[in-house]
């Protein structure tokens, strides 16, 4: 079964093709970074613009790279929410429209779940059961996968997702938007001992987490000394950087022990940063855990991602309906 996938959950459109939920046949991915960088941030109104502007043009480049038709296409998947309401539209209405005209059954799928059936599409997935931690700029989560099919939220974000906070911290820096991939490169440069900013535990029992208040400190940090030098601006990016890594590392390990597990996984933007990978790989190998790390090219929205979860939802008879509709929030 071939089927196409389609991502508009934020500021990237992509399609994928995906035959039998475990092989990429083509891939696309339409970033909107230069359209939201003077922003320092997503603008919801403009993403929306320009996934109407791109979603066809990224799917004829699909179908392209691809070498295939539209009639080669045996299903639809197409993300559901979270995410922004009105890119979630463009995306999910595009996908309802082609499969009621190419006659073929579609479904929508749960981004969040999505990001962990990434893993599924490397050449070594990790076997089930195992502890995903997924981070990005619009959510941070542990989940508990017994089976592709079935995730148990263990906890998330009270406030600010991982993701989010290297985008306002960045800004803060003058550094430039996407925050994470500008700080993980700046934070090479810097000590992250120098500085060093609360690590928000809150409690340390607990398998949620918290990222507003390293914010708010980072901000404090910046007016007590308005007159940083450019080195020092390296430091401050490292320090914060390793505040949010002993976290997201020390609950995803807790919470792998918590579930006598010893198999843990990276899913989402933020799993691309080089530190967090590094880290995670030195300390879960520590307590002889496994770690698996999804592809650069899949730690990001994408559609490869929405494919894989298509399949396996229509292949347990999974359908769309006319009046299915996209949620921002998941419940």
């Amino acid at each position: 079964m071939i089927v196409l996938g389609i991502e508009s959950s934020c500021d990237e459109t992509a399609a994928a093709l995906v035959r039998d939920g475990n092989r990429i046949l083509s891939s696309v991915v339409a970033s909107q970074e230069e359209v939201h960088h003077p922003y320092g941030g997503v603008v919801p109104e403009l993403a929306s613009r320009r996934h109407l502007e791109s979603i066809l043009p990224v799917m004829r480049q699909t179908l392209s790279q691809a070498g295939v038709g539209l009639a080669d296409i045996d299903g639809v998947a197409a993300t559901r929410g979270p995410g922004l309401i009105g890119s979630l539209l463009v995306g999910f209405s595009f996908a309802k429209a082609l499969a009621f005209a190419l006659e073929v059954p579609w479904v929508g799928v749960n981004h969040l779940e999505g990001h962990i059936h990434a893993l599924f599409l490397e050449a070594q997935p990790p076997p089930c059961p195992f502890i995903a931690l997924i981070a990005s700029g619009g959510h941070t989560g542990l989940y508990f996968v017994s089976s592709p099919m079935s995730m148990e939220l263990l906890g998330q974000t009270r406030d600010d997702a991982a993701g989010e906070a290297f985008d306002k911290v960045a800004k803060m820096l003058s550094l430039g938007y996407p925050g994470g991939v500008v700080i993980d490169r700046i934070a090479r440069q810097g000590d992250p001992e120098r500085i060093r900013f609360p690590r928000p535990f809150m409690e340390k029992s607990s398998r949620d987490f918290s990222f507003s208040g390293i914010k708010t400190a980072v901000g404090r940090y910046l007016r007590e000394h308005p007159d940083s030098c450019p080195g020092h601006v390296a430091d401050i990016a490292a320090g914060f950087q390793e505040a949010v890594v002993d976290v997201l590392v020390y609950k995803l390990i807790r919470a792998a022990h918590s579930k006598g597990c010893l198999r843990v996984a990276l899913a989402g933007g933020v799993a691309a940063n080089s530190r967090l990978r590094e880290r995670l790989v030195r300390d879960a190998g520590a307590e002889q855990m496994e770690v698996y790390l999804p592809s650069l090219q899949l730690c990001g929205d994408n559609a490869a991602m929405v494919a894989a979860l298509g399949y396996r939802l229509l292949a347990a008879g999974r359908r769309g309906r006319l009046e299915d509709d996209v949620f921002s929030r998941s419940g």
